[in-house]
């Protein structure tokens, strides 16, 4: 085999294994915490300091992303206060690529955005958005995208060292792309699309899809991420817009339009999301008696489907026609509960239904409309 290829392998195990053990300290809750949903996002201009990026007749890549991911973090900030904007950089520093994989990963971020401009010299008329997500390249202009991001790394001391091995310019280094488990894919092409249909419907931008493509940035972090290139310096009439106040200001509006849209369609799923099942039987006692019927000081188990810091009305248009959800208040969270059943093992069999449509769903107990320790509970009931 090859030494690039090895070296190649060797660096999609390093990585892989890297991005798995932050991912499970980021996810190692217990399982009666609320879903998270997007709390964090981490912008990341792309560049800086001594790397210029793409250069124009104008500007510079460097100068025009940290402009508009200032922009953009600052829409975030003033719009969503629900949400922590982490910066890779503020200023024209450069910080290596693996830096601003490590500030994301330890911000435990639940998006990474990093901004960019793009660059064909040898197609001045070439002009657009488009977002990229971590994948293998599937085209020689799509490739030369990759060569340029990523041989940013040759400005970094040990270089070979720290990304073991990788080269840059080696078709040979991108086959770690092509094996790498996909595990954050579909929610980066999700947000891709979000911001794109915002590129081309609002900004009036010339709409270039989301693509796949081997970016290092993107293989480190431990969370949804993409690359947003948002247009091309070389096309003189597009860099004369990117460089624009104005321009920056409807590129920045466009990807916090994208992320808001991506943000409540996310957050609608981990906190409101309800399994409808209408094959599930009514909760009921062992005497058959409606679960409603029992004395309110009994302690009763319920499934928590969904949580949420805003009250949800819990009739059935409001749950997909579900019609058996209650909601408790314990805290600052709304926690939305299916069934009521005095035993334990029916209210775990009717766990095991919803499983399977709804993994994070568990068994909770509750006394007197609230939710009490399951472990007191279990030790009450069998007193």
């Amino acid at each position: 085999m090859p030494i690039n290829i090895k070296r190649s392998i060797r660096a999609f195990l390093v990585l892989t294994i890297f991005a798995f053990l932050v991912a499970q300290r980021a996810d190692g809750k217990g399982p009666e915490d609320p879903p998270k949903g997007i709390r964090t996002v981490v912008i990341d201009a792309g560049h800086g300091g001594i790397d210029p990026g793409a250069v124009g007749k104008l500007g510079k890549e460097k100068d025009i992303a940290l402009a508009i991911a200032l922009k953009l973090g600052t829409y975030i900030e003033e719009n969503l206060p629900d949400v922590k904007v982490v910066y890779t950089r503020k200023t024209d520093v450069y910080p290596k690529l693996i830096e601003r994989a490590i500030i994301a990963n330890e911000a435990e971020a639940d998006l990474f955005i990093s901004i960019h401009v793009n660059a064909l010299p040898n197609k001045p008329n070439t002009q657009g958005a488009m977002t990229l997500v971590l994948g293998q390249h599937r085209a020689d202009e799509n490739f030369e995208v990759a060569v340029r991001e990523n041989s940013v790394i040759l400005l970094e001391e040990d270089y070979e060292i720290t990304y073991d091995g990788f080269d840059p310019k080696s078709t040979e280094s991108y086959i770690m792309f092509s094996l790498m488990q996909k595990t954050y894919f579909k929610q980066s092409i999700e947000f891709g699309d979000f911001v794109q249909d915002q590129f081309r419907e609002r900004a009036q931008r010339n709409d270039l899809g989301v693509r796949e493509q081997g970016l290092l940035v993107l293989a480190q972090t431990a969370m949804p991420g993409v690359l947003v290139e948002t247009g091309f310096i070389t096309n003189a009439e597009e860099e004369q817009y990117l460089m624009s106040t104005y321009g920056q200001e409807i590129i920045a509006s466009a990807i916090y339009r994208g992320f808001k849209e991506y943000k409540e369609e996310i957050d609608r799923r981990t906190n409101l999301t309800v399994v409808v099942n209408d094959a599930l039987p009514p909760a009921r006692t062992p005497d058959n008696r409606p679960a409603e019927e029992v004395s309110p000081d009994q302690i009763l188990f319920s499934v928590q489907i969904a949580s949420s810091k805003n009250k949800i009305p819990t009739d059935p248009s409001s749950f997909k026609g579900y019609s058996q959800v209650s909601v408790i208040e314990d805290g600052r969270w709304f926690k939305y509960l299916v069934g009521k059943e005095d035993s334990y093992h029916g209210a775990l069999d009717r766990c095991s239904q919803i499983k399977a449509d709804y993994p994070d769903a568990f068994v909770v107990a509750t006394k007197d409309g609230s939710i009490m320790p399951l472990k007191d509970a279990l030790e009450e009931i069998n007193r």
